[in-house]
């Protein structure tokens, strides 16, 4: 049986009278918004808004916040500098579309927030100037990597992995919890800290923040590819 090799026989049981339940309509049509923070919903709404957090955790926003003022720096034109990140960008998209379905969701965000990790490892480096020229040009090359690497996989990925392990009668609230983590990190958290901690620590702790991510997604994150929606289900419930 194939729940049987998914779960184990210990957890078949429990988890085809979850199934049942759910496709009966026991459940009711809809969830309340305050459901989706205990119960069985619970561990899946974790996961989603964890991952949109270390999303913004990672530091992409400082990331583009600086991109200009390291590139002139060394004198490359702001419209030089956006035509590099973009290309940066555009590459690690095209790289992630051909590999989703081979690697699979979980393995791109894994070695996404790794890759991440290092060329903010870079920036972090990069921003003692007492490196002279050499701090401009680690700051550049790890602004161009970690484009690269965010594109890869936690840009992309966790808005496309989200609907598929979120049940269809949470989706949207769910989801709209998300989104609202993700836009509470953008508007709120970056410029707070940079004012108060400055370049060099702030990449620091978005290093660390990746390398957080990369453990997460490793340890609580289901692997979605080649699976149908109940698969996913039901591996969810395993975790629980």
């Amino acid at each position: 049986m194939q729940f049987e090799k998914l779960l184990g026989p210990l957890h078949v049981k429990s988890a085809m009278a979850e199934l049942s339940r759910s496709e009966r309509g026991d459940d009711g049509e809809s969830v309340k918004f305050s459901e989706l923070f205990y119960g069985r919903h619970f561990n899946v709404v974790f996961i989603g808004t964890t991952l949109f957090a270390l999303q913004q955790l990672s530091g992409i926003n400082s990331v583009f916040y600086f991109s200009s003022t390291v590139f002139r720096s060394v004198g490359v034109p702001s419209s030089l500098a956006n035509i590099c990140m973009g290309i940066a960008n555009l590459l690690g998209s095209i790289i992630a579309m051909l590999l989703m379905d081979k690697l699979g969701r979980k393995m791109l965000l894994v070695g996404s927030f790794f890759f991440m990790a290092f060329s903010m490892g870079l920036q972090a480096i990069g921003a003692n100037r007492h490196l002279g020229s050499a701090s401009v040009y680690l700051s550049v090359g790890g602004i161009l990597l970690f484009v690269l690497a965010f594109s890869l996989g936690a840009g992309p990925v966790p808005g496309l992995l989200l609907p598929e392990i979120f049940p269809n009668k949470i989706r949207a609230k769910a989801m709209a919890l998300c989104m609202s983590v993700h836009n509470f990190f953008v508007s709120l958290l970056f410029l707070r800290l940079l004012e108060q901690l400055g370049p060099q620590v702030l990449y620091t702790m978005f290093s660390s923040a990746c390398v957080v991510g990369a453990i997460f997604v490793r340890r609580h994150v289901v692997e979605t590819k080649g699976k149908t929606l109940q698969e996913i289900e039901v591996s969810l419930l395993q975790t629980q």
